[in-house]
């Protein structure tokens, strides 16, 4: 008789359940011992399982799952070298706010703390970069751990999170209770914030607004368009957040990213109220922290973060909303539009000066200038194509030149190796994933990388969505973004 049938559901089987309740519906692995009950389970889950030559590209595509979604994407490795693998998929869904679980298959129980083959410690090894690092080792919390890691990875500001899976673990009886499917907690605005928002939004002469983050969706996108509409408000996106807002909107300042034009950033230091719906202004966004003074902006700051720790950590804003733009959005368009707009006809400014910004290619020498390339896509590409590339230097090209827009109640995607920090060499993993969950399976994709940042092949053999994506390479001439730092 089967071992698994004879004690009932195992708790690799369960574990599998408990993904399915969550609607996981792609896993991303380098299979390994160290979790084979898991493996085995998978099989007939429903689940699609996606078998990669790497690590680091198995995170890097649950990573894209999150971004896509807004749902953990995940992955599973085994430990050891298979865990330090994934680590940078890990650091690249940190940085950039995506929630996403990596399964690591650990060592039994019996064998820890004795040095045991490819043993290591996943709290201290992933705990300065996660927002939990956990172990199932118990048969009866299967349900407990699982629920956990979701709502943890969604929760507040979004980001990765590890559960350990001791091999002997997974192959016991299960004991424990199937969880729900975990919603995360949706923060809101209170009255009285929302009134203080008015009145400065009344008192001000050049106000401004940035859109980053997490935690949005096509309402929540929509209601920023309509705010910016009723209120005549210039709206610059975050890195590699061109997705919220369409570039071929009139109130469009453009991106505050790797190519962010000087009229942009000089707009945005000029500014009597910035209003940061989502985001955290990282280095990239900040322009190496020049864009608002710290800890004191010389501008008043309205600051709207999913987390209330965020708020205050790095910008004391005028004023702090601890609230999800999904909530927040759509109070905001709602608010009183004042009888006089003060800054009537900044916005049009604002997007003359992007369009004029974005519009061409600056002449380089040689026989094909990428900037050229860029703007040919961008004028062939369907408008709901999905954009990934990498964070190098190189990768200014594309900040500066293409266009992100909306169609048909679809934004393109804007992806990168990272959202608000920076890691290379990324393009092509997220790219690849963005086919895989439906409804992204059948749209254009292009992926932008350099060489070698992406030079790993990450699938098996066979295993490429249909029509996976066509990348685009370049040089980075004399060391990209190296060079770049060095000649600084």
């Amino acid at each position: 008789m089967d071992c698994a049938a004879a004690i009932g559901r195992t708790v690799g089987q369960a574990l599998v359940d408990q993904l399915v309740i969550q609607g996981v519906r792609h896993v991303f692995c380098v299979p390994g011992e160290s979790y084979l009950p898991v493996l085995d389970a998978l099989r007939d889950s429903g689940v699609t399982v996606t078998v990669c030559r790497h690590e680091g590209g198995a995170a890097m595509m649950a990573d894209a799952v999150g971004r896509a979604t807004g749902r953990p994407g995940v992955a599973m490795v085994t430990r050891g070298p298979g865990a330090s693998n994934a680590m940078v998929g890990v650091h690249i869904a940190h940085e950039d706010s995506s929630p996403m679980i990596l399964f690591v298959g650990q060592v039994d129980e019996g064998f820890r703390d004795r040095g045991a083959w490819q043993e290591m410690d996943l709290r201290s090894t992933f705990g300065g970069i996660c927002k939990w690092v956990g172990e199932l080792d118990h048969p009866g919390r299967v349900g407990e751990m699982t629920a956990r890691a979701f709502s943890t990875a969604m929760s507040r500001r979004p980001g990765p999170v590890v559960l350990g899976l001791p091999r002997n673990v997974l192959a016991k009886a299960d004991h424990s209770t199937d969880s729900r499917p975990v919603r995360p907690v949706e923060g809101g605005p209170d009255a009285s914030a929302l009134a203080q928002l008015q009145a400065m939004l009344a008192e001000s002469r050049r106000p401004m607004v940035i859109a980053g983050g997490s935690r949005w969706d096509e309402a929540s996108r929509a209601a920023l368009h309509r705010f910016a509409e009723r209120f005549a408000l210039p709206v610059a996106t975050s890195y590699r957040r061109g997705h919220l807002f369409d570039a071929d909107h009139p109130n469009y300042a453009g991106d505050l990213g790797l190519g962010a034009s000087p009229k942009l950033v000089a707009r945005v230091k000029a500014a009597d109220l910035v209003l940061l719906v989502g985001g955290r202004l990282g280095q990239v966004p900040a322009q190496g922290y020049t864009l608002l003074d710290i800890p004191a902006p010389q501008t008043r700051l309205v600051h709207i973060h999913a987390d209330p720790d965020e708020l205050g950590q790095l910008y004391q804003p005028t004023l702090a909303i601890p609230a999800t733009p999904r909530r927040a959005m759509p109070a905001l368009a709602a608010l009183e539009v004042p009888q006089e707009i003060a800054w009537t006809g900044q916005a049009e400014v604002a997007h003359a000066d992007y369009l004029a910004w974005s519009q061409v290619a600056t002449p380089q020498p040689g026989d094909v200038n990428f900037g050229d390339v860029v703007v040919w896509l961008r004028d062939h590409l369907q408008r709901d194509a999905i954009l990934c590339n990498g964070a190098g230097g190189y990768a200014a090209w594309a900040e500066a030149l293409r266009r992100v827009r909306a169609a048909r109640g679809k934004a393109q995607c804007d992806h990168a190796g990272q959202g608000d920090d920076g890691v290379g060499g990324a393009g092509v993993e997220l790219s690849l994933e963005q086919r895989a969950p439906d409804p992204h399976r059948h749209r254009q994709q292009v992926a932008h990388r350099a060489p070698g940042g992406d030079s790993v092949v990450r699938l098996r053999p066979g295993q490429e969505p249909p029509g996976a994506a066509r990348h685009v390479e370049q040089g980075q001439g004399a060391g990209g973004g190296v060079q770049v730092e060095i000649e600084r």
